[in-house]
Formats: C-alpha cells, sequence, structure tokens
C-alpha cells in the first residue's frame, strides 16, 4: 500500500478508486467518516493491507471475497481506524476548497461553468490570494470584472470570501454526494437516508 493513501492529512486519504473495485469508506474512529468530499476512500488492496497491520476494525464487508491457496477474506466494505484522529479546524487554502465552499458556483452569477477564481480585489491593486479576498468566478464574469474592486464593476459576490472550517465544507461537501454509495455506507453517511422510527 502507497503511504500517501494511509495518511490522513489533508489531500491523501481519498484513493481514486472505482465502485467495480470495492472501495471501503474509512471511518474515524467515532465512526465518522474521515472526509466527506472527497468522499474517504480506500481501494480494497490498502484496506486489507490495514486489517492485518492492525489498523483499523472491519465494520461491514461486500459479499465478495479474496482467495489465498490457504486463507479466504471477505472484502471490507466499511472500516473505522483503532485510533482516533484528531480533525484539523482549518482546511488548506486551496482552489478545490475555495469552489466547495462557494459550492462549485459563480459568486457573481450561479453558472457553475468554466470556474476559475476572482479576487474581490485585484492582485495589481495589493489584493492577496487569501480565503478572504478569494470566490469562485466563472470565466466570463472574472473577465467582466477584470481589474476593479466589486464597488467600481458593480459586481458583488453572492457570499462574501471567508476561510471555512473543515466542517462548514465537509456540510458543503454532502450537497455533492459521489455518484456511487454501496448501500453498506448510508448508515455512515448523512443523504438521503430515512431514519428509523
Amino acid at each position: 500500500m502507497a503511504a500517501a493513501s494511509m495518511e490522513v492529512g489533508e489531500g491523501r486519504l481519498n484513493v481514486h478508486v472505482s465502485p467495480s473495485g470495492f472501495p471501503a469508506l474509512v471511518l474515524n474512529a467515532d465512526f465518522r467518516p474521515l472526509s466527506y468530499y472527497p468522499l474517504s476512500l480506500w481501494s480494497w488492496q490498502d484496506t486489507i493491507k490495514a486489517v492485518f497491520l492492525e489498523r483499523v476494525n472491519i465494520v461491514a464487508n461486500y459479499d465478495r471475497a479474496v482467495h489465498s491457496p490457504s486463507f479466504e477474506m471477505k472484502l471490507p466494505s466499511v472500516v473505522s481506524l483503532k485510533t482516533f484522529v484528531k480533525p484539523s479546524t482549518y482546511p488548506a487554502f486551496t482552489r478545490f476548497n475555495v469552489f466547495l465552499r462557494d459550492r462549485f458556483a459563480c459568486q457573481y452569477c450561479g453558472d457553475r461553468e468554466d470556474l476559475t477564481f476572482d479576487h474581490l480585489l485585484p492582485r495589481s491593486r495589493g489584493g492577496h490570494t487569501t480565503w478572504d479576498n478569494v470566490v469562485a468566478a466563472c470565466s466570463p464574469c472574472n473577465l467582466r470584472k477584470g481589474n476593479m474592486t466589486p464597488a467600481e464593476s458593480k459586481m458583488w459576490p453572492a457570499q462574501m470570501p471567508f476561510q471555512p472550517t473543515v466542517h462548514q465544507l465537509h456540510r458543503n461537501g454532502r450537497l455533492f454526494p459521489p455518484n456511487y454509495l454501496h448501500e453498506s455506507w448510508l448508515d455512515y453517511l448523512y443523504w438521503d437516508t430515512e431514519l428509523e422510527p
């Protein structure tokens, strides 16, 4: 297993796995997903290695098994870490996290296509590339605003930029569930599941 896929740091947990690859949902020791967006998933190979290294508990399994000449094991579909990993309070400042904070929508017109980011106070006028000065913007709005401030361009963002918490990004991430959710994951994710009386 690649060391990067086992680390829990920002952006290193999720490996790109397809549904047919039997990914496992990775929960923290408190049974909450380590990340909602991207969803904390490990490949089945990384998951089995973590089981054998006694780093995780198996919570649920797929019906599919892997075999060796002397051993058979069902593929885990949900695992929980044995040791609690304290989530960071504030996420890294990345283009992806700016888009997630702004819900993948242009803050000027609401369009979801051709996103880039815009500096409210342009860099050429002393603006910095920080949480408090950058918003998601579609290319046409970014070009129209150009080198002007919101007051000069009469273009105000729907939401003023701010530094989000990890919790706020997780909340926004739940609005964009992945295309594939295995049924064994639903009890640990909080979108579109009916609560039992």
